[in-house]
């Protein structure tokens, strides 16, 4: 399974490769099973998601942001969780930041702890993060940061399909902390986001928008009014892969309460599936990030009055 994954995260990515930066891969249909719009680039990818499992591996079940779950006929006893772009507006941009993400679990019902092997694929670069359980297969190098000093924090996070007066408020202490010690990053992929911290590149990723959506009132019709109608936070298959491989080169992961993402089911992309997520370098930092955040919602809290 480990192989396969790799051999499919690298068919994904060849195919798309050609296509980053083509105004024709912008070209829009309709909304995918996670609620986020289809564009050319994705279908690209969909297609040869399905044509590799037709010929490698008929047996598997997948799941992916535009389809949702398909299953063999018979059933599998398999499922591969797949994002063949992870990070569709920097590839439709041509930039750096985009990823493939596959992830495979054994069925039926299986939690972000049941992950069996977990592959991300940088699209331009064609470099390799792969892991199973006790171990980091592969990875490009890189030690991660020691740095717990939030004035000097390297970090990132996500404003696609999020309110962005209320992310900012949650998010403003980190912002302005950091913002001429250290550096504050939208790179628009959460799998390149987060295999950036174990490459040591940044310190951290944060990413609180579910917490918004459920602690603070009024912010799930935000994040509708933002999001065409759908709420958009990272769902189970933007953080499959890229969990396991950061957990197994010892990057501290939790949600944004500080809870663990183990039991978290992991398949599903609607609101009730979506994750908060925290992944930090070290503990002593992760602790100080999880601080803010707390802080940053009860500020929205208070002033949205609730």
């Amino acid at each position: 399974m480990l192989e396969l994954v790799r051999e499919l995260s690298l068919a994904l990515r060849e195919r798309v490769l050609p296509h980053l930066g083509s105004h024709a891969g912008r070209a829009r249909g309709a909304a995918g099973a996670g609620g986020d719009p289809t564009f050319a680039i994705d279908s690209e990818a969909e297609a040869e998601l399905e044509r590799f499992l037709a010929v490698r591996a008929p047996e598997l079940a997948f799941y992916s942001e535009d389809r949702g779950l398909v299953e063999p006929r018979g059933g599998a006893e398999h499922v591969l969780v797949v994002d063949p772009i992870d990070g569709t507006r920097p590839a439709m941009a041509g930039l750096e930041s985009c990823c493939v993400s596959v992830a495979a679990a054994p069925l039926p019902d299986p939690a972000m702890a049941d992950v069996s092997a977990a592959c991300v694929v940088e699209i331009p670069s064609g470099a390799v993060f792969l892991a199973e359980p006790g171990r980091l297969v592969e990875s490009p190098g890189g030690a991660l940061s020691a740095n717990d000093d939030l004035s000097r924090l390297f970090w990132t996070y996500g404003f696609r399909g999020r309110p962005a007066r209320a992310l900012t408020e949650v998010l403003a202490d980190l912002i302005d902390g950091s913002s001429v010690g250290g550096g504050t990053f939208e790179l628009g992929s959460a799998a390149f986001d987060m295999t950036r911290v174990v490459t040591g590149q940044l310190d951290a990723y944060v990413e609180p928008g579910p917490l918004l959506v459920a602690d603070v009132p009024g912010m799930r019709e935000e994040f509708e009014r933002v999001g065409g109608g759908a709420v958009l936070n990272n769902s189970p298959y933007d953080l499959a892969a890229a969990a396991l491989i950061c957990e197994e080169a010892g990057v501290v992961v939790t949600d944004a309460r500080g809870e663990s993402l183990a039991g978290r089911p992991l398949l599903g992309s609607g609101t009730e599936f979506q994750m908060s997520v925290v992944a930090s370098s070290n503990a002593a930092l992760h602790a100080r990030i999880l601080e803010s955040v707390q802080e940053g919602v009860a500020r929205l809290r208070s002033s949205s009055g609730g």
